[in-house]
């Protein structure tokens, strides 16, 4: 009943399984880096005043993000031919032949699959987020020196009922929070009714309280201008406060407070939530990888069929990736809830996994 029946198969399986993992983390990162930056160095040297080490700066913040991509796939990878290894030298008949099932032969490469995943995960959080905003914001700004200033506040679109609200700059917070440059299409049965623009509006109790407002009709085409305007409205001064956010460029820990803020502002908070959610099953996904490559582990090598093992371990590992990308846009496009969205291909493919091993093996 022992998880681990022999502490040293547990520790040889294990750092095998390890050591290829890294083999393979170093390799893609290294090949996948180098084409890379065949592409994009000639776009970093075009701006004025990069140099060579702006190249290096740009492979120390891509390489988090190829790091974080193909993770997974190395853990796949090394678990195909830490399997198949293992089944060429029949060193699992051994195994089995000392009483070790294929549970026991598997729960070594999981739980060093566990500490991988627990590490992509922390890395993700602490090195990927902020080399991905950092790299996004340089790329965006066609990779010149990125001035250090302080964020100005910028336009906000916000949606109250049927009718749409632009602000040009907003200031401030709750009740005194400032809007400039304020346009509202004042809609009714999705048909728009009248253009109404302020050049500064502050919230009231029930609508906010416009100055300098110039009332356009869309029915008879007429402009009316009024020093004040009272327009009463379910909008709120949070829903201007609140940015759009990118969950990449942001910590799991960071990211659920920047979700509940949008959720009360009555803002949209489903593909937010999906994301947050896959921030955690993404990297766990690590795991099923053993249980999911476990038919190379297993049939006897002389047989003929270990090659046909291996691709059916790695079929099965890629339609993981597949139908972890299909729904996780079927959350973003709000189809599926977003905890489904994030957790409905782990908990399937575990079963899958678990069902092809019992079946075969136990």
């Amino acid at each position: 009943m022992a998880i681990f029946p022999s502490r040293t198969i547990a520790w040889y399986t294990a750092r095998m399984f390890l050591v290829r993992v890294a083999a393979f983390m170093i390799g893609l990162t290294v090949i996948l880096q180098a084409l890379d930056l065949l592409s994009e160095s000639g776009k970093v040297l075009a701006a004025p005043g990069n140099t060579e080490a702006d190249l290096w700066l740009y492979v120390s913040l891509r390489a988090p993000q190829i790091i974080q991509l193909f993770l997974p796939f190395s853990v796949l990878l090394a678990t195909l031919v830490t399997l198949a290894t293992l089944n060429q030298n029949s060193e699992v008949v051994i195994f089995k032949a000392a009483g070790l099932s294929a549970h026991h032969i598997l729960a070594p490469l999981m739980l060093a699959a566990l500490g991988v995943a627990i590490a992509n995960f922390a890395w993700n959080e602490r090195v990927g987020t902020r080399a991905s905003a950092t790299l996004k914001a340089w790329q965006d700004n066609e990779f010149r020196k990125l001035p250090v200033a302080a964020a100005k506040p910028g336009q906000s679109w916000v949606r109250g009922g049927d009718d749409l609200f632009h602000a040009e700059r907003v200031t401030g917070r709750d009740n005194a929070t400032n809007l400039s440059g304020v346009t509202i299409y004042d809609r009714r049965d999705n048909r728009l009714v009248q253009v109404v623009m302020a050049a500064s509006a502050v919230p009231m109790r029930g609508g906010w309280r416009l100055a300098d407002v110039r009332l356009f009709d869309v029915a008879s085409g007429g402009l009316e201008t009024r020093p004040r305007l009272d327009f009463a409205t379910d909008v709120v001064p949070r829903q201007f406060t609140t940015i759009s956010i990118n969950p990449n460029f942001i910590a799991l820990w960071d990211l659920w407070p920047q979700i509940s803020e949008q959720r009360a502002a009555g803002k949209p908070t489903d593909v937010l939530e999906a994301a947050a959610w896959h921030k955690i099953s993404g990297p766990l996904s690590a795991v099923l990888m053993p249980l999911l490559g476990a038919v190379a582990a297993f049939g006897l090598a002389r047989s003929g069929k270990l090659f046909v093992r291996a691709v059916i371990g790695m079929a099965l590992g890629f339609a993981f990736f597949v139908a972890d990308n299909f729904m996780l846009a079927m959350g973003n496009f709000g189809t599926v809830p977003p905890v489904m969205a994030a957790w409905a291909p782990f908990l399937l493919f575990l079963l899958i996994g678990e069902a092809v091993l019992i079946r075969t093996e136990e």
